[in-house]
């Protein structure tokens, strides 16, 4: 039998790529010539280093993970790259002398990135692998998304306690998200068929089990911890939005949905 060669997608990643640095370079030009009439000396090398930093990902993924979803670097390289325009923006507002001249610290977390995806993809050639770490990674993230509470280390700034001390000042529920990531993805991929066969219908939805129900619920009950006791309501909307879309995609049961919002809303709203 003739080999069957599958397109890998990662012509069509660049292509996006392409389209994705086009946004960021359109936003950095804009905004130069609105506010001051013309283009800085460094635009070209700044315009360069987001081209390396784009080119490096897509080279990385091309040989460590060549069937990789060819949408996902792209989509990440825009967000990325408009987030350090408008930072660039409030720098050019507050000018260099401010503490809050932020541009070049976002740029060096961006190589700072992509170091760490190379070597998370050289290092986890099967992401497989990673569903023996699926309850280990809920706890982890539990404890990473409580650590702002705790009395030492914990800092509130600007009124959201979401900041550890520990020489330097992180938001442990970024790295939390990752973990969250991990243990939706490998609960969802041994969890799915009984979560799509479900349990009793109600108006044409199939509701869960209430034992299906204890992982939603433990994510909630921690989501609604962060809004109350941490102030953050960006990150307990994101992680609890992020498991229940999740469990939309992977059982295509709308009940989730209205199960999210009916468990969400109230809690928000009291808050």
């Amino acid at each position: 039998m003739p080999k069957i060669k599958h397109p890998t997608g990662r012509l069509a990643e660049l292509l996006l790529i392409v389209i994705a640095l086009a946004m960021c370079f359109l936003g950095y030009f804009s905004i130069n010539v609105n506010r001051t009439g013309a283009l800085p000396t460094s635009f070209v090398l700044h315009m360069c280093v987001l081209g390396a930093f784009a080119l490096a990902t897509h080279l990385a993924v091309r040989f460590l993970a060549p069937y990789a979803d060819p949408v996902l670097l792209p989509a990440v390289l825009a967000l990325n790259g408009i987030g350090l325009v408008m930072i660039y923006r409030l720098d050019l507002a507050y000018g260099p002398d401010s503490n809050l001249y932020i541009g070049f610290k976002q740029a060096l977390f961006t190589l700072i990135g992509v170091v760490l995806m190379v070597i998370t993809l050289a290092v986890v050639r099967d992401y497989r692998k990673l569903r023996n770490y699926t309850y280990l990674s809920m706890l982890l993230a539990i404890v990473l998304l409580l650590l702002p509470l705790a009395p030492v280390i914990g800092r509130s700034i600007n009124g959201a306690r979401i900041w550890i001390n520990i020489g330097f000042s992180i938001q442990p529920s970024e790295v939390a998200k990752i973990c969250l990531a991990i243990f939706f993805a490998g609960y969802l991929t041994t969890r799915r068929e009984a979560l799509i066969q479900g349990g009793k219908s109600l108006l044409g939805m199939r509701l869960p089990r209430l034992r299906d129900l204890g992982p939603l619920l433990v994510v909630w009950a921690a989501s609604i911890l962060i809004l109350v006791f941490e102030r953050d309501l960006g990150t307990s909307l994101l992680i609890f939005g992020l498991f229940v879309a999740m469990l939309y995609v992977a059982t295509n049961q709308t009940s989730w949905l209205l199960i999210g919002a009916i468990l969400f809303a109230p809690a928000v709203f009291l808050a």
